[in-house]
């Protein structure tokens, strides 16, 4: 199985290894709006089939529970009448809330069985691009890992509370094609005994990390908002971003970080946090989740109680944060204190180890004292807590894959995300209530926050996502123009010797454009040169692109040192250098030419330590297209560089002293 953590570079680099905006339809809001109407929906008979189960017991409510009423075989006479199932209209904006008071819900949590009880727990990842027909090669998948051929079968086993998209699961080919996946999943939950709507999620955090592509828009990463600074950029990313999510009928988004990004050699968080500053980390935070959360889609922030400090990737191992509690009060918690104070609807736990927090050595995701002692308890979160994915191995390390969903639920999660075996975790929950290990009022407890976050989402009023909506709202003209805008404020120019940059199309006008082309987050963006090159081009120059890679070999340097020579100026993209870097090589013998070189950092700005003789210096923050045509527009001159640096740099060979410091970034 690959690794289908949800946050982390593993998240894009598994496969590698992801104010001021609105437009028409943006000026109304979602959380307040009516429903659009006439979209494209499932048939009305289709709907009513599917949904008469939760439908009878939110319109029988707590009295008729209370009186024994037989909750669903009312909703179904009601449907059978031709009562409405869901508000006419089906859409990518919410419509006015929806939310069944707690009798109603505890009224459906009383009539699932324990089985069920049990599933709705779950978050899982299903290969496909469909509910029910999936290629043969995700069907193979399926039955090797899962047990069952489809989304609809896995439903109708295990009853699963929700459904994570991957794109390396081929969940999301195109927006169209998500749309229809996630009607699929509804109509397959809905139309069981009980059936109750899923709570579709994905990780779009922009950035390195992106499960949904081109066509719908993508933005920046939170670095990259972390150099522009705005908070009302933040703000409309989030919305933006959360109003193409809803209307492909993803309901839960695993972002915003809130990792305070301290630690230069973090592999695992790096350009994915918005800084170093924990007071900074904290706006954009809050900022995000309010733009994702008043599109209707619940946002998560991400990995508490915090991931900023570690040299080591819980994918693979189990890191330790050394943070006393004094540091990670100052440090750690403030982004997490403001999501809070947002409003946040879920926060996701961090597979590593705090002492300071708990000294029993456990990670923050099996922990109470942390869980429940301080983020409920403390910081007064009741929201939804949700794991981060529990096939990785910092939450493996010190227990079996039996133990750790138990541990989890025991410590005060709710969501248990994606187990490397769904099989053994739900018998495992299960088993320990048959044996008294957990009550079954914990699991209603979970349950409940879950449901009220469902009800919330409008997924008991209308879940289903309409293709008008798709159309209406996935990657519009104004969306990108937005996308855009915000990169153009996060370039960030940290050195220009004796004037190198702008470059001009009349005293350079052929540009060579090398480097490294890692993966596209989203598998539908790049090559980076290639779209350095495309953007330049566009901008009046003429301009070739060859990839080097992140480690060219010495024929490869020989030959874009031969390029060099037919070009005015070289524009080489870096990634992760190294003293060692065959790049670090590469970009030396470029300069060696005597031809002007731009550096451009795609991913992280710390690159820049190990070149020092470069003249003229760029960092994006990531390499997917938005940000490179906007660093392109900025070697042109079309734009001044307005980024900062949320980070420090230090030096390569004095990582106590800083080279350039938080703040800094040069103007034309």
């Amino acid at each position: 199985m690959p690794d289908s953590s949800t946050g982390s570079t593993g998240n894009t680099e598994n496969a590698e290894t992801a104010e001021h905006t609105a437009d028409a339809t943006d000026t109304v809001d979602p959380v307040n709006a009516g429903s659009t109407g006439g979209a494209a929906r499932p048939s009305r008979r289709a709907v009513l089939a599917a949904t008469t189960a939760v439908t009878g017991v939110l319109a029988a409510g707590a009295a008729g529970a209370a009186a024994g009423a037989p909750a669903y075989a009312a909703g179904a006479a009601g449907a059978a009448a031709g009562a409405p199932a869901y508000a006419a209209g089906a859409s990518g904006t919410p419509s006015a809330p929806s939310t069944p008071d707690d009798r109603k819900l505890r009224a459906l949590v009383s009539r699932m069985t324990l089985e069920e009880k049990v599933g709705q727990l779950f978050v899982m990842r299903v290969y496909g691009h469909s509910a029910t027909a999936p290629d043969q090669a995700d069907i193979d998948a399926n039955l090797e890992e899962i047990g069952v051929r489809t989304a609809a079968e896995l439903l109708e086993k295990y009853r699963v509370g929700g459904i994570i998209y991957f794109t390396w699961a081929h969940n999301t080919r195109d927006p169209h094609q998500i749309a229809s996946l996630s009607n699929g999943i509804q109509k397959a939950s809905l139309g069981l005994p009980r059936g109750l709507p899923v709570l579709i999620s994905t990780d779009q955090e922009h950035g390195i990390v992106a499960r949904v592509g081109a066509p719908a828009t993508l933005f920046p990463g939170a670095m990259a908002v972390g150099a522009g600074g705005s908070r009302f950029d933040a703000r409309d990313l989030g919305r933006i971003a959360g109003r193409e999510l809803r209307a492909l009928g993803i309901r839960q988004d695993y972002a915003p970080v809130a990792d305070v990004n301290v630690n230069p050699a973090n592999p695992v968080i790096g350009v994915r946090s918005f800084g170093s500053e924990p007071e900074a980390v904290a706006r954009l935070v809050a900022a995000e989740v309010a733009g994702f959360q008043r599109s209707g889609v619940a946002a998560t922030a991400k990995h508490f109680p915090g991931h900023g400090d570690t040299a080591v990737d819980s994918h693979t191992g189990f890191p330790v944060i050394t943070h006393s509690r004094e540091q990670w009060e100052k440090l750690d918690a403030p982004p997490f204190r403001a999501a809070i104070a947002a409003g946040i609807d879920s926060i996701m736990t961090a597979h590593l180890m705090v002492p300071a927090l708990d000294a029993s050595d456990d990670p923050a995701t099996l922990s109470r004292p942390i869980l429940t002692g301080i983020l409920r308890e403390e910081l007064g979160y009741d929201g939804v807590v949700v794991t981060d994915s529990l096939g990785m191995e910092g939450v493996r390390t010190k227990y079996g894959d039996d133990r750790v969903p138990v541990l989890a639920l025991k410590a005060g999660v709710d969501q248990l995300l994606n187990p490397p075996s769904l099989d053994v975790a739900w018998n495992a929950v299960l088993r320990a209530v048959r044996d008294g290990e957990l009550t079954e009022a914990r699991l209603d407890e979970s349950i409940l926050r879950v449901l009220r976050l469902k009800a919330k989402l409008g997924l008991f009023k209308d879940p289903y996502a309409s293709p008008d909506e798709v159309d209406r709202r996935v990657g519009t003209r104004a969306h990108r123009a937005a996308a855009d805008r915000i990169a153009e404020r996060t370039t960030t120019l940290l050195v220009n010797e004796d004037r190198v940059l702008p470059l001009s199309r009349r005293r350079q006008p052929r540009l060579l454009v090398v480097g490294a082309d890692p993966a596209s987050p989203s598998g539908t963006t790049g090559p980076p040169t290639g779209v350095l090159a495309g953007a330049l081009n566009e901008l009046g120059f003429t301009a070739t692109a060859l990839s080097t890679g992140t480690a060219p070999s010495a024929a490869v340097i020989d030959r874009a040192v031969a390029a060099a020579a037919e070009a005015d100026a070289v524009v080489v993209g870096t990634y992760n250098v190294t003293a060692s870097s065959g790049q670090r090589t590469l970009v030396e013998r470029l300069l060696a030419t005597g031809r002007p070189v731009v550096a451009v950092a795609i991913r992280n700005p710390y690159d820049v330590a190990h070149l020092p003789a470069v003249r003229a210096f760029l960092a994006t923050y990531s390499w997917t297209d938005v940000e490179l045509r906007a660093a392109a527009r900025v070697i042109a001159g079309r734009v001044e560089p307005r980024g900062t640096l949320p980070v420090p740099v230090q030096r390569a060979d004095d990582p106590s002293a800083v080279l350039y410091p938080v703040g800094h970034g040069l103007r034309y």
